[in-house]
């Protein structure tokens, strides 16, 4: 029994070494809640079938530690809001908003998530912003899974960083500056 428990001892701590790893609790539970983000999600239009196509095996939400659905705001801390947002969904999304535990996340998925998109009339909301706090936005009509990714790796880092405040997934290329797009600016710089 003693051999056992100095083989054991050796494995935690080779000769020689005095080795320990000190951090803070805060950052400790922050590492814990990037990695295990259990969504709910709340979708409602035509992103609907992107989402399904990220959640498939190709893109793989698992490897960010995101993939668990849960359709009880009780038991999840991140709400997908995918689609568009009508005036008489409002109120049913601000309750499951409201029925999450804290600390809890809202990341958009696509324009008419973010901003209402072509949808301009009275029976859109003009993006999800003006029912409950949003922390990413993800555009496109349908955005690209990449981009999800990015968005999703965003708010990994804001979880991590304990950021709250809004943000938007930057585009990888700008067409305007690539050339390969064949677009031109309108407007020209005047020079002085």
């Amino acid at each position: 029994m003693g051999e056992l428990i100095q083989t054991t001892s050796r494995v935690i701590e080779p000769a020689g070494s005095e080795g320990f790893v000190t951090t803070k609790a805060e950052a400790l539970l922050a590492w814990a809640q990037k990695y295990s983000l259990f969504m709910y999600p709340f979708v409602t239009a035509c992103c609907g079938m992107e989402f399904m196509a990220m959640s498939s095996p190709r893109y793989d939400f698992a490897r960010f530690g995101a993939e668990a659905p849960r359709f009880s705001p009780r038991q999840s801390d991140l709400l997908w809001v995918v689609g568009t947002i009508t005036q008489r969904q409002a109120p049913i999304l601000k309750r499951i908003y409201e029925q999450m535990a804290e600390p809890k996340w809202v990341l958009a998925f696509g324009t008419c998530a973010s901003c209402g998109g072509f949808y301009d009339n009275y029976a859109c909301v003009a993006g999800v912003d003006k029912i409950i706090p949003c922390h990413v936005y993800v555009p496109g009509c349908p955005p690209r899974p990449e981009a999800v990714l990015d968005g999703l790796m965003l708010l990994m880092d804001k979880i991590q960083s304990g950021d709250r405040t809004p943000a938007a997934v930057k585009p990888r290329t700008d067409p305007v500056v690539s050339h390969e797009y064949g677009l031109v600016k309108l407007r020209r710089k005047e020079t002085a």
